[in-house]
């Protein structure tokens, strides 16, 4: 099975387990109509720090699939462009080719490139688009790319993926080295030109070392708390309070990393990272960063097969992270939806937290940063 049908089958997941969200199929359902309806919705800044809209290679969409771009509600995400090992020439054109999809229907997008941007892509009902990079082979040793890019309009960029960077050591790193001589003039040089350094990924050392050289603010786009289940991919206390110290937000996902086990994640294990997050870190800090497509996915038996040729695809490239499983979806099923983020706000709600403080985790965080950063 190629790329392209797989993402039909897949209808929208990101490149934190699997590949980039993408919307080529269409009729996607609408998934996981109910009444758990949060009355401010409509009139919020709803942010997801890791999501995806679209991928490179689409062209097009149907009605039904801007329809339900309209009904997500969201106001901006932070897409990722290239995918891990593309190089300088492989990620502008995924750059300049989202750009181009993004002039194409100005109705449903908007390029963000500073914090203003979100508010206008509210007024207008448009999915604001964050250019972000996860990997940083499109670097290779030329920091002047950094300068480039920031330029296109990629406003978020990480240090690492998963394995070593010429910046530093991503999480699944058996030593990390921290940050490289080369790393700390790449974060001043993503400082210098208002790009939002992403800690993601990144090994314990590699994170400490950019917090204590930066002199902005920084994010964790896309965790888990290691306070509730520690694996590679998620930060431990001090890293996450270090960033919110520094004026930072840190946001959870929603993937198979926040729980042990072989089961279907529910609604309840994303809830207990958000207590456990805002506990720690403050209410201020703390944001969603999906790492899911605005699209539902598409779920049934041919779906999961999928699932399982490309974990063990991911397996045996050494890209996966400790504890995919094959028999594990990369989503929550009770959030399987375009609404996904009123359902995270309806659970909240339930467990407790007022309209202020789930405003600030859907959107108003992550907004205060950008105009802190950008």
């Amino acid at each position: 099975m190629d790329k392209r049908q797989f993402l039909k089958i897949s209808g929208g997941i990101s490149i934190g387990i699997l590949l980039p969200s993408s919307v080529v199929a269409s009729g996607i359902p609408h998934l996981l109509k109910s009444d758990k309806h949060w009355q401010p919705y409509k009139k919020s800044i709803v942010i997801d720090g890791l999501s995806a809209a679209f991928d490179y290679g689409v062209e097009s969409f149907d009605e039904k699939t801007l329809t339900t771009f309209k009904e997500s509600g969201i106001s901006a995400l932070n897409a990722t462009i290239p995918s891990p090992g593309d190089d300088h020439s492989a990620t502008l054109t995924k750059v300049e080719a989202t750009l181009n999809l993004i002039k194409r229907y100005p109705n449903y997008f908007r390029l963000i490139v500073k914090a203003d941007d979100v508010l206008l892509a509210k007024q207008q009902r448009q999915i604001g688009i964050i250019m972000g990079f996860q990997s940083t082979e499109m670097f290779a040793d030329d920091l002047k790319q950094i300068n480039f890019f920031a330029k296109q309009g990629v406003r978020y960029m990480q240090m690492s993926y998963n394995g070593p960077s010429q910046f530093g050591s991503g999480g699944l790193v058996t030593k990390d080295k921290g940050l490289t001589k080369l790393g700390r003039q790449a974060l001043s040089q993503m400082e210098n030109n208002k790009v939002l350094v992403d800690l993601s990924h990144s090994g314990q050392k590699t994170v400490a070392d950019a917090i204590q050289h930066s002199t902005r603010p920084l994010t964790i786009s896309h965790t888990g708390c290691n306070g509730i289940y520690r694996h590679p991919r998620n930060n431990d206390d001090a890293e996450l309070k270090s960033v919110a110290n520094k004026g930072g937000v840190i946001g959870l996902y929603l993937m198979p990393f926040l729980e042990g086990g072989d089961n279907e994640l529910k609604a309840e294990a994303l809830l207990k990272h958000i207590d456990y997050a805002v506990n720690l870190c403050g209410e201020d800090h703390v944001s969603i960063g999906s790492d899911q497509g605005v699209v539902p996915v598409s779920d049934g038996p041919e779906y999961r097969e999928v699932i399982r040729q490309e974990v063990n695809r991911r397996i045996a490239a050494g890209i996966s992270a400790p504890g995919e499983t094959p028999n594990r979806p990369p989503f929550i099923a009770e959030l399987n939806s375009e609404k996904r983020m009123e359902l995270i706000a309806w659970h909240l709600t339930k467990r407790g937290y007022n309209d202020n403080q789930i405003e600030k985790i859907l959107g108003v965080n992550l907004l205060n940063l950008y105009r802190e950063v950008w």
